[in-house]
């Protein structure tokens, strides 16, 4: 007989809930059911025994997951989404149904199912049995089911695979998302090809990124350990919000740039900079301060020392009413506050320079401030923010919790529509408002970075084109693979260069075809 698509398809056995029950129907059954519950964050020798115990005490295995809002043991999980630990475990030809509890325990699901054996493992029998196993065996008394406890002779941890070699899934992870959120390949193309037009107004603090490059002479005497190096060349960039301006021209957007500049030669070089790429710069120069520049010294790839040239004193009540009615006179489709904390923004501008924003837009802050007095939480009620984890921790003042109770309690705090946490190399977690319908209001996206070759500045890129994302779809899931995306490609390169649209299309194209093969 042919085995058709749909019998093919494992995914078939992942199943709610409710459809489940009317599958397995009340007791007594014709055939009894056991269900084994857990995060099954990577699938292990351990809980293939386990799973195989299982199904030997009965005719029906229900394998149970604990859906992504409750696993937080440890930092960073779970390591591998709800949608792909299920789909792990219904690939098993053990396993005949998969649900993901939306519950932080499994006594609910229990009660409602009612199955006739529930499995656990034997560490949670030898010793003394757990609170949380009390109630689930108290669950099972109330309507006459039993627990079994599994050999306990091959017993490993998902978390001491993941620490010590976590596996490279980046590619099925991201499809597995794609697929639950019903987002193509085809459609972050288009949404690509949607930026040309885009009106985008940037108020920030500029920064002149100068790299230095040095040959080393000396690396100190006895005496002194003064460096000693030959000067080779140096390279400017337009940096801070004028590199964010110059990622969202790129893109496509028509853009409108506000910011403080020095009467100073670094002045020419940023208006230079702007007016080349068709950027419509409107700057505040202040003959009492210097334009901001960043000095790093770098000798065979490393950089040895950075010396700035900057000015923090706040703007002045002149250029504030300037900036105030800039805003409010714009007619855009987006507002980006870009906030490095050099005079702009603090805790007595930043109110009414929010309240000058006309309303319909959209309202995005990045507040690069974790070495300096600022706080992403000064940006209420945006629409988008996009702090590091460090910053993150910062403006929390907490340095212990894990990253996704800390994300979830910043989200909250901002009072924001969308968080994109950046946690470096192993990507980003977002935040949205959930639907009625959608109970996983967070999810999680792995780096594309191949070969970081300058990681400063990656996240203006995201910054950058999240927020066109936004503007185009309203998509936190686009916003944030396509915002990805263009860190990866700023990361690869060195220097505070605007990353193009044909840039990233090339990282979709490269990363679609790996998972051709997913």
């Amino acid at each position: 007989m042919a085995v058709t698509t749909e019998q093919n398809d494992y995914r078939r056995k992942i199943k709610t809930r409710e459809d489940l029950l009317q599958i397995i129907g009340p007791r007594p059954r014709k055939q009894s059911v056991i269900m084994c519950h857990g995060t099954f964050d990577l699938v292990h020798p351990g809980h293939v025994r386990h799973l195989m115990y299982a199904k030997s005490k009965a005719g029906i295995l229900i394998a149970s997951l604990t859906c992504d809002a409750y696993v937080s043991k440890a930092d960073y999980r779970p390591f591998v989404p709800q949608r792909l630990r299920a789909m792990n475990l219904a690939a098993l030809e053990v396993v005949d149904y998969v649900i993901i509890d939306e519950n932080p325990t499994p006594v609910e699901n229990i009660k409602f199912l009612q199955p006739d054996y529930f499995a656990k493992g034997y560490e949670y029998f030898d010793g003394g049995i757990p609170p949380r196993t009390r109630e689930e065996i108290e669950a099972l008394n109330s309507y006459g089911g039993e627990i079994i406890f599994t050999p306990g002779d091959v017993v490993y941890s998902s978390a001491v695979f993941i620490e010590q070699a976590p596996p490279n899934i980046s590619i099925e992870k991201l499809v597995a998302l794609m697929e639950s959120e019903d987002v193509t390949f085809d459609a972050l193309k288009a949404t690509l090809n949607s930026f040309n037009g885009i009106r985008v107004h940037v108020l920030g603090d500029t920064i002149v990124d100068s790299y230095i490059y040095c040959t080393l002479i000396s690396s100190g005497t006895a005496k002194t350990p003064t460096l000693s190096v030959s000067h080779e060349r140096q390279a400017d960039f337009a940096g801070g919000a004028a590199v964010v301006a110059k990622h969202l021209r790129q893109a496509g957007a028509m853009v409108k740039f506000s910011t403080v500049l020095g009467n100073d030669p670094l002045r020419d070089f940023i208006l230079q900079e702007m007016a080349a790429d068709g950027i419509d710069c409107e700057p505040s120069i202040d003959s009492a301060r210097v334009t901001t520049q960043k000095n790093a010294f770098i000798a065979n790839g490393y950089r040895l020392l950075q010396m700035d040239k900057v000015d923090n004193r706040p703007i002045s009540d002149k250029t504030l009413e300037r900036f105030k009615a800039s805003l409010s006179s714009s007619h855009v489709e987006a507002f980006v506050f870009s906030d490095f904390r050099h005079g702009i923004f603090s805790r007595r501008t930043i109110p009414q320079l929010t309240a000058s924003l006309p309303s319909g837009s959209l309202r995005v802050a990045d507040s690069q401030v974790a070495s300096r007095w600022g706080n992403i939480l000064d940006f209420q009620g945006f629409d988008l923010i996009t702090p590091n984890e460090r910053e993150a921790r910062f403006a929390m003042g907490d340095q212990d919790s894990v990253i996704r109770p800390l994300s979830l309690e910043l989200y909250k705090r901002a009072q924001c529509k969308t968080l994109i946490l950046k946690h470096g190399k192993r990507g980003i977690i977002t935040y949205r408002t959930p639907s009625l319908d959608d109970f996983r209001a967070f999810f999680v996206i792995d780096s594309f970075a191949e070969n970081v070759v300058d990681p400063v500045g990656a996240g203006d890129a995201l910054l950058a084109y999240a927020t066109l994302s936004l503007v185009a779809t309203k998509s936190p899931v686009i916003a944030s693979i396509l915002g990805s995306m263009a860190a990866a490609v700023a990361c690869e390169h060195e220097g505070n260069n605007p990353v193009t649209p044909d840039d990233v299309l090339k990282k979709l194209n490269a990363v679609e075809k790996r998972a051709q093969y997913v």
